[in-house]
């Protein structure tokens, strides 16, 4: 039995959503599903669509590298979604909001977005301090690397689709 698996039947599944743009998905975003799984039953990993953005890649291209990501994890399910997402949380039975926090600034504007959010829809959020061999990558800092032509693959998952490698 994994650790996040409980013999008790009777208690609601923990379901967390873990939402980011993920463009490109990388190697501190797997980590924090993953260690996210340790604490609840299922994760979702719900990649916003914000139509103000132009990201690097397609948002169905991001679901279906993720999804190959966690191939072997049945307890990871990846969806697309717009608008709010505490909206996306409640549609999809995630009672919380799984983050991942690298710097200061970072765990102050999630602090500021769990009380929000646990004010006003009831959703909890649980932050997740990243690893320090992982705090330097970030989605901008792949994207920096592929425009200066440098190779990624100390950054992201190794399924990454092969035009980014």
């Amino acid at each position: 039995m994994k650790p996040s698996q409980s013999t008790d039947t009777t208690r609601e599944p923990r379901i967390a959503l873990f939402a980011g743009s993920f463009d490109p998905f990388t190697l501190g975003h797997e980590n924090i599903v993953l260690r996210g799984l340790e604490i609840f039953d299922k994760v979702i990993v719900g990649i916003g669509i914000n139509p103000d953005k132009h990201p690097m890649m397609s948002a169905e291209a991001r679901k279906q590298w993720i999804e190959a990501v966690f191939a072997d994890e049945p307890r990871v399910k990846v969806i697309a979604y717009e608008g709010y997402t505490v909206d996306a949380a409640r549609v999809h039975g995630a009672k919380f909001l799984l983050r991942g926090v690298r710097t200061a600034s970072d765990f102050e504007y999630e602090k500021h977005i769990a009380g929000v959010n646990r004010r006003l829809a009831g959703i909890e959020t649980v932050l997740i301090n990243t690893l320090p061999e992982l705090e330097h990558i970030s989605s901008s800092l792949v994207r920096e690397r592929l425009a200066a032509g440098q190779d990624i693959s100390d950054l992201v998952p190794a399924t990454a689709p092969i035009n980014l490698l």
